[in-house]
């Protein structure tokens, strides 16, 4: 590892956490790409899900009063056992014409979100599970569990530090089942990058601390529009890389 790609990755990871802290996702979304470039992308997923369980616990301790329990045991755990589901078929089922969904999902999110059509949204009883578990299994599928977590997240009528606290547990969920697999798997491979993965956990950590002042400092009322855009923002991604 160069030591100019090994300042973009530190540089990378402290955006990444600033970002998570506000929004809820975009540790895998920033950080997976950039170290698949010299990492290939099967060893990057395995090797970024150790900075985003580092930051994704931190965050949940800061915002711990914040979790909403009942859109956890709703659409928390759903997602969580669809996510599973979708990373088991992703070797499977997984492809270039999903990822164009996917994307295009998250373009629709982000926008309507922006433009106030998501407002008319909202979900509860077995709507809430039927989102959460459609939304992890598309997640799983595609690779990219957190954007679409946080725009179905956007269906409930929660405060800004709820909505945060309660995506990030749920990763927390989902990175304490993947990660032992992680490791029975990619354990050797995963060694020798000891020295990425170190800086993208200190790089996450600290950006997880910024980004939760910023957090503070965000008000209620743009708060939607900000993860809109920047759920919009991965969408449109997803959608240039499948057409690569």
């Amino acid at each position: 590892m160069t030591g100019a790609f090994g300042a973009a990755l530190f540089a990378a990871s402290v955006a990444a956490g600033g970002v998570a802290s506000v929004a809820g996702f975009g540790i895998g979304s920033l950080l997976t790409p950039l170290l698949a470039t010299r990492a290939g992308l099967k060893l990057a997923v395995a090797a970024v899900s150790i900075p985003h369980f580092a930051a994704a616990v931190l965050r949940l301790w800061m915002l711990r009063a914040h979790v909403d329990k009942r859109v956890l045991a709703s659409f928390g755990l759903m997602s969580v056992a669809g996510g599973l589901t979708g990373a088991l078929l992703h070797g499977t089922l997984g492809g270039p014409a999903l990822t164009l969904i996917f994307g295009a999902l998250l373009v629709f999110a982000g926008g309507s979100t922006l433009t106030g059509l998501a407002r008319r949204l909202r979900f509860s009883g077995a709507a809430a599970w039927a989102a959460g578990l459609l939304s992890g299994l598309f997640g799983g599928l595609v690779g990219n569990q957190g954007g679409i977590r946080s725009a179905a997240m956007l269906g409930f009528d929660v405060p800004k530090e709820a909505f945060v606290a309660t995506a990030t547990a749920v990763g927390v969920l989902v990175d304490a089942a993947r990660m032992p697999v992680y490791a029975a798997t990619a354990g050797r491979p995963l060694a020798a990058w000891g020295a990425a993965i170190g800086l993208m956990t200190a790089g996450t950590v600290s950006g997880t601390v910024f980004g939760a002042g910023l957090l503070r400092r965000v008000p209620e009322t743009a708060f939607r529009r900000i993860v809109g855009l920047l759920i919009l923002a991965l969408g449109v991604y997803e959608l240039a890389t499948a057409w690569q």
